[in-house]
């Protein structure tokens, strides 16, 4: 089965290993292909989007996933549910498509990790919020961490794809699935579609 996972650049790309190590468990034996699509940048809207899922369909994908971020540098989103709202309306009735976004950007998907961000920062800054969903647009989670790297002793910057990956690689994304509820819906979508048992 082939997933088509529409998203919007490096840090969603890195994010792939370890969502297929994750799914890997749940899914013996029914491992889904996921075929990223990648932006490079934000996700089309309107007849764009709707175009890029039909063309998805019409070449094999059982399903399209829209991965978007809230917080766009656009302000095209109030919050998630606007974003889910907006990307149906664009694609039109299609039950095969599913929209999902990050509230407010993907990298809040990062903070339940924060140990492992200070450690490859090298620096004990204190995590932004208890709850990394509702980091948002005043500061969002990509301006914790670069500031974190920018201010530790690591002697670079935080990179997207090198940082994201490393900070997921050797941690278990039900911690941030627990303490995400949008990453915890995209997640049950997939299973859902390749009739694995859903996360609580």
């Amino acid at each position: 089965m082939k997933i088509v996972l529409l998203i919007e650049g490096k840090t969603e790309e890195a994010f792939l290993p370890a969502l297929r190590q994750f799914l890997g468990r749940r899914l013996a034996g029914g491992m889904p292909r996921l075929d990223p699509d990648p932006y490079d940048g934000r996700l089309g809207k309107g007849d764009k989007l709707r175009r890029d899922v039909e063309r998805h369909l019409r070449t094999g994908a059982k399903a399209v996933i829209a991965l978007t971020d809230v917080c766009t540098g656009n302000r095209d989103f109030v919050d998630a549910a606007d974003a889910k709202r907006k990307m149906h309306e664009w694609v039109g009735p299609n039950e095969r498509f599913f929209a999902h976004t990050a509230q407010y950007e993907f990298k809040a998907w990062l903070l339940p990790y924060w140990d492992d961000i200070q450690r490859l920062a090298r620096h004990n800054r204190r995590a932004p919020s208890a709850i990394p969903e509702m980091v948002n647009h005043t500061k969002p989670p990509s301006a914790w961490i670069r500031e974190t790297f920018e201010a530790g002793k690591s002697g670079r910057s935080y990179s997207k794809a090198r940082d994201a990956g490393r900070t997921l690689r050797d941690n278990d994304l039900t911690i941030a699935a627990r303490a995400c509820a949008e990453l915890k819906a995209f997640i049950n979508t997939i299973l859902r579609l390749c009739d694995g048992e859903c996360m609580d």
